[in-house]
């Protein structure tokens, strides 16, 4: 969730036609999961302007969004993750990226809308399931809740918008501190968060409640903020975070020294 990009597709993405037994009682609605693209990229939207998650044709494996950049700055402090999560999957621009890019890590990706996992996996070349990578059809509160995945995540990044794109859709303390929960002792959290809406305030003192330490970094486009967080506080010591930082653009072209220059400055 970014930017504003008018879609160009307008039919809803086929779903698993109903269960001719009753109904349940309570059934999630999707808004209708469409396409737009412009100059080599494809952007993804859930039937309005807003964009969702984007892929640079050319290079799909690439995040090609900033915020999307920004929240690999878990990175700065871990290099050698061994289970990465995401909950939202958008574009699956994240998943891949870390698919690609740590061939130790087991990934998962978490995704309540069947339809994006299908439009990701027939329209923005997401990788199927194998023994590293497992992409969820679940409720993201389900997944932080399970007892079975507390303290087995290094990096967890959390980017839950729907439609109205007004915030994200769990913002609470309790929500926060589950995410804590399923962190390993040095892990760390990122959060996509919309700068200038009123959520903002609310969801950075959740994090802020239930986290040891959170940094900002600055808001980007049309006003995501990339909030850090950790399980355990943090020494900020410059001239690590940029030598770190200098191994993250050898390795993998990602803009770290802007990220070190935008926590030295929060």
């Amino acid at each position: 969730m970014l930017i504003k990009r008018k879609s160009i597709e307008k039919e809803e993405s086929s779903r698993p036609a109903a269960a001719a037994a009753a109904k349940p009682a309570r059934k999630p609605k999707y808004a209708p999961v469409t396409l737009s693209e412009f100059d080599g990229v494809r952007y993804l939207h859930f039937g309005t302007e807003w964009v969702q998650g984007a892929m640079r044709i050319r290079k799909p494996n690439w995040p090609e969004l900033e915020y999307a950049q920004q929240m690999m700055s878990w990175m700065l402090w871990l290099d050698q993750p061994r289970h990465i999560a995401q909950l939202g999957l958008g574009t699956g621009a994240l998943t891949k990226f870390c698919y690609a890019t740590f061939p130790q890590a087991q990934v998962t990706a978490v995704e309540l809308n069947p339809s994006v996992i299908h439009i990701c996996e027939s329209m923005f070349k997401l990788p199927p399931n194998d023994a590293r990578l497992q992409v969820r059809e679940q409720d993201a509160l389900l997944f932080v809740n399970d007892k079975a995945n507390a303290g087995t995540l290094d990096a967890l990044q959390v980017d839950l918008y729907d439609a109205t794109a007004r915030g994200p859709v769990l913002d609470t303390a309790e929500f926060y501190q589950a995410c804590n929960a399923c962190l390993s002792e040095d892990g760390v959290m990122t959060v996509n968060l919309f700068g200038d809406h009123p959520s903002y305030a609310r969801n950075l003192k959740a994090i802020r409640f239930a986290f040891a330490q959170v940094i900002c970094l600055p808001q980007v486009h049309d006003g995501n903020v990339v909030a850090i967080a950790f399980r355990r506080a943090r020494d900020i010591d410059p001239a690590a975070l940029a030598a770190r930082a200098a191994q993250i653009v050898a390795d993998t072209k990602l803009p770290a020294k802007s990220w070190v220059k935008g926590i030295l400055t929060a």
